[in-house]
């Protein structure tokens, strides 16, 4: 009885730390779902939207969709959630695009025609390449506002702390995919394995520029408690709203238009700090 106690405990034990190898080797596909298909702009309905290939260090094609703001307008340089592909926020380009704003959405890695691989290393200094993208085509560092989706906004935030710009949105936010993956994985020693961490709570006490958070309160992928703490840990002016009902990622009509009421008081300076 004692023998085969041990042996069942042996064989757990062989099986868990199994388990935790594969799970090591392969945790960037639990954190990318990367769609390669790729889809030029106008076959998506946006005529007035051209592709940019931005051309990285070390050799990769990241393709990015761009269509240019309208005069005295800002551009979003837009960074899109884990999944997807760049045809899918389509109507989302459509929309600010609507309003006369810029629209400059970068893919990452493996997704919409990129090459490469996704990782939080790489995309990040993608991102920062987008951004001197637009710098180098004109667009003034007060004109460029950071858009964060889901996984994108560890992206914004990370570049919000290096670059000149005039806010950041976050929309459906996470404090960590370190505490995210925490809460998926409770049985996994997650914080001796993730490497993609996207430390938000911590970077975003660097970014000294008026912030929007936006969140469902019933968002059942990252919960709204995460956009919450990291609403509490950014510096002013900041603001949150949260959905009531809402979920994950929320772009229909009535919400972006919550966040272009933001966009027209941050360009005309009407927001204030709290005391």
């Amino acid at each position: 009885m004692v023998f085969t106690i041990k042996v069942v405990i042996v064989v757990a034990l062989a099986l868990y730390a199994m388990a935790v190898v594969v799970m090591y080797a392969a945790q960037r596909r639990f954190i990318y779902f990367p769609e390669p298909g790729r889809t030029s702009p106008a076959a998506a309905g946006l005529p007035d939207v051209s592709e940019r290939i931005i051309a990285t260090p070390d050799g990769e094609k990241v393709v990015a969709w761009y269509g240019n703001a309208l005069r005295g307008q800002p551009t979003l340089l837009y960074f899109q959630g884990n999944g997807g592909t760049l045809e899918l926020r389509s109507e989302t380009i459509s929309r600010y695009l609507a309003r006369g704003r810029g629209m400059f959405m970068m893919s990452y890695r493996g997704f919409s025609g990129s090459t490469g691989a996704p990782s939080e290393a790489a995309n990040v200094a993608d991102a920062k390449l987008a951004y001197d993208t637009l710098i180098k085509d004109g667009v003034s560092p007060d004109d460029i506002i950071l858009y964060g989706e889901s996984l994108g906004t560890g992206v914004a935030i990370q570049v919000a702390r290096e670059k000149m710009v005039a806010g950041v949105i976050l929309d459906s936010p996470y404090t960590s995919i370190l505490e995210l993956a925490s809460q998926y994985y409770p049985w996994l020693p997650v914080s001796l394995l993730l490497e993609d961490r996207y430390e938000s709570i911590r970077y975003i006490r660097d970014v000294h520029v008026p912030i929007f958070i936006l969140h469902g309160e019933a968002d059942d992928v990252v919960p709204v408690e995460m956009g919450r703490r990291l609403f509490a840990a950014a510096n002013e002016p900041k603001e949150l709203k949260t959905i009531p009902g809402g979920g994950h990622v929320i772009h229909d009509g009535p919400t972006s238009e919550i966040v272009n009421r933001w966009i027209d008081r941050l360009r005309a300076g009407r927001l204030q700090k709290r005391d």
